[in-house]
């Protein structure tokens, strides 16, 4: 396969991800209603809802960490949170294995704060202090974990260790710490190159659900 063919696959994959994941958050209202609505099915299908959203790049999972623990309640939420963002962290090394040649990695690791660049780039710790940054950090980590051909298991472990907390507190605590996140980010954004048009579906994706009773099964949903 010529260059351009893998580059053009490469980007179909980036691309095609993205507007997946950008499609179940436009959605996630009705989405939220079926899964209310499905009994037991709930589980394992809000799992791949979360699992095609977190995989994504440059995706925002809080709206979908709130509603799991609205839908399932604090316990089991946080379980149904976890276990897609393993998956997650599977299928976007996967998907980044074959898009990270996409993104101007050199150039955009030259721009991270020193904070982060003391560390030898595609190791544990570097990766842990990128997923700190809020926005690009998660995406970058996961892109130059597949170019430096980081270990799988490191991967996951690494984003896990980030991500888990935080969707924990969303399905605990919901909205409160989505706004509190949101503010954080406005504040210190970091100076990464990203298209106009991902950044403004990156702040749209920040609108959260509205936090609910929680109870230990999945509870219909009323308009």
């Amino acid at each position: 396969m010529s260059a351009f063919w893998r580059r053009a696959e490469a980007a179909f994959i980036f691309f095609s991800s993205f507007v997946l994941a950008a499609l179940v958050i436009k959605n996630k209202h009705a989405i939220e209603g079926m899964l209310g609505h499905i009994g037991w099915l709930a589980y394992p299908l809000a799992i791949l809802v979360f699992t095609v959203v977190a995989s994504a790049p440059f995706s925002v999972t809080d709206a979908l960490a709130i509603m799991n623990g609205v839908l399932f309640g604090p316990l089991w939420g946080s379980v149904v949170n976890a276990i897609g963002l393993v998956f997650a962290a599977l299928a976007g090394y996967a998907l980044a294995r074959r898009t990270s040649h996409l993104l101007e990695l050199h150039k955009n690791i030259e721009k991270l704060p020193p904070w982060v660049r003391r560390f030898r780039v595609g190791s544990p710790a570097f990766l842990l202090t990128l997923r700190v940054i809020p926005g690009l950090g998660g995406t970058m980590a996961t892109q130059i974990a597949a170019a430096f051909k980081v270990p799988v298991f490191v991967h996951v472990w690494t984003m896990c260790a980030i991500a888990i907390p935080i969707c924990t507190l969303l399905a605990i605590f919901g909205d409160e710490v989505s706004i509190s996140m949101q503010s954080y980010y406005q504040a210190h954004r970091p100076h990464v190159r990203m298209p106009e048009h991902w950044r403004e579906r990156l702040r749209d994706s920040f609108h959260p659900f509205h936090r609910g009773t929680s109870a230990p099964e999945p509870r219909p949903v009323t308009k």
